[in-house]
């Protein structure tokens, strides 16, 4: 009986084994199919020791897919039930994890859009490359749940821009704009403690409205997406600021005629909108401190990182 099993499970695997030259190329592809999002994950939830260069990076993918070649190889005969295994991860990523097909499905889109000629070089964002500085902390303070925060931004909607009509289809946009207009102007800078990076929470920053620009970044993502919007963080060097999705170019083109000629007029007369586009074609708008209108100058525009909140 034992024999019967021990024949036909040889003769199972042998028939799912791939022939030469065909197992080394499958295993290849396979490789880097599994190491780029393995990476991805890794990388963005190690601290970076910044070598020159993001060496260290580079190291640790070369590292990775040396292994990954390996267990592969070990486990060339039974390659199909790997893409099976590979295929079952990624389901059970979509439909109760984090990382599925989608976000896959992103992330190389994402490295093919960086590696195209595209007509935005400004906008070549690496967040999936370089680990976005005190992302758990910020996530956490971003506390657009609370009560205190989301009913500072209806205060806001209800003091400016009330009364616009004709643009229900934006009036999500122009109460964050609201949420920007009354923030920025009584947001007063502060600098961290000397040499220690200081995370203030969105409700901490509602008592005084101070603090540096990741403070400011927190309280205006959290106070967005507690009133529908949708707010990302952008990491330059050595700075942060938030932006919102607007959404396609038509989209721009109605709101940059809400900007200057209904919202803000007087701050944004003959001032240029700024603005990036994502590797998905979408738009996303300038709201740093240091602007007087949404799409106000860049303050650094080598984008480093980008933390989306959906």
């Amino acid at each position: 009986m034992i024999k019967i099993k021990k024949i036909n499970f040889q003769g199972l695997k042998q028939q799912f084994q791939v022939k030469k030259p065909w197992d080394d190329v499958i295993i290849f592809v396979l490789n880097i199919l599994i190491a780029i999002p393995v990476f991805i994950i890794v990388h963005q939830n190690l601290i970076n020791p910044n070598w020159f260069l993001n060496i260290d990076r580079v190291v640790l993918f070369i590292v990775m897919v040396v292994v990954i070649q390996i267990i592969l190889r070990f486990l060339r005969t039974i390659i199909i039930f790997c893409i099976i295994l590979y295929v079952l991860v990624l389901f059970y990523g979509s439909t109760v994890g984090n990382y599925g097909f989608n976000s896959v499905f992103e992330d190389y889109n994402s490295i093919l859009y960086t590696m195209s000629d595209n007509p935005y070089p400004q906008d070549i964002i690496i967040a999936k490359l370089l680990p976005f500085p005190n992302k758990s902390k910020i996530i956490n303070a971003i506390e657009y749940q609370n009560p205190k925060v989301r009913n500072f931004a209806i205060m806001a909607t209800s003091k400016h821009f009330k009364d616009v009509k004709g643009y229900s289809d934006y009036r999500t946009i122009i109460q964050c704009f609201a949420v920007f207009k009354e923030i920025n102007s009584r947001w007063n800078y502060v600098s961290d403690p000397k040499a220690r990076d200081y995370i203030a929470t969105a409700t901490e920053s509602l008592l005084y409205f101070s603090g540096d620009c990741d403070d400011h970044s927190i309280l205006m993502a959290a106070t967005i997406k507690s009133i529908g919007g949708t707010p990302r963080l952008i990491h330059t060097t050595g700075h942060i600021y938030p932006e919102i999705l607007i959404g396609s170019l038509t989209d721009l083109e109605k709101v940059n005629f809400l900007i200057k000629n209904v919202l803000f007029t007087a701050e944004s007369s003959n001032k240029k909108l700024f603005y990036h586009v994502d590797e998905r074609g979408q738009i996303w708008m300038n709201l740093d401190y240091t602007a007087t209108y949404p799409g106000g100058p860049f303050l650094s525009e080598e984008i480093l990182g980008a933390l989306t909140l959906d």
